[in-house]
């Protein structure tokens, strides 16, 4: 399973669902990184440095950095928000699972399905 750290915007509850179905995450509150006011880049360093794939729903801004092309990163997964916790873990899942290797640079984008 992948290892992930989840930037301090993710639902709690996303990461839970992730952690039963066999991910290993870290969050920015166990890491000692939240309400830091970390920029950024220096969030993605961190994650990096851990060898983790980014879980983010900060769309925007890691969208740039990663077509940027400077940054090494071991993953961005960027999500849509969405209410349906429990689906949006599972999603994470299959994106994670179709790739079948590690997440090293890969942009990886779950949205929530169309209603």
């Amino acid at each position: 399973m992948a290892k992930l750290y989840s930037n301090e915007n993710f639902p709690l509850a996303v990461v839970r669902e992730l952690r039963a179905l066999g991910h290993d995450v870290l969050t920015s509150l166990e890491a000692g990184q939240a309400n830091r006011r970390i920029a950024d880049e220096d969030v993605l360093d961190f994650a990096t440095s851990e060898e983790r794939a980014l879980l983010t729903q900060n769309r925007r801004d890691f969208l740039r950095l990663h077509n940027s092309g400077t940054a090494n990163h071991s993953g961005i997964i960027l999500c849509t928000a969405d209410p349906d916790f429990a689906g949006q873990a599972h999603r994470i899942h299959q994106a994670i699972s179709a790739i079948g290797r590690a997440c090293e640079r890969e942009l990886i984008r779950v949205n929530r399905p169309a209603t």
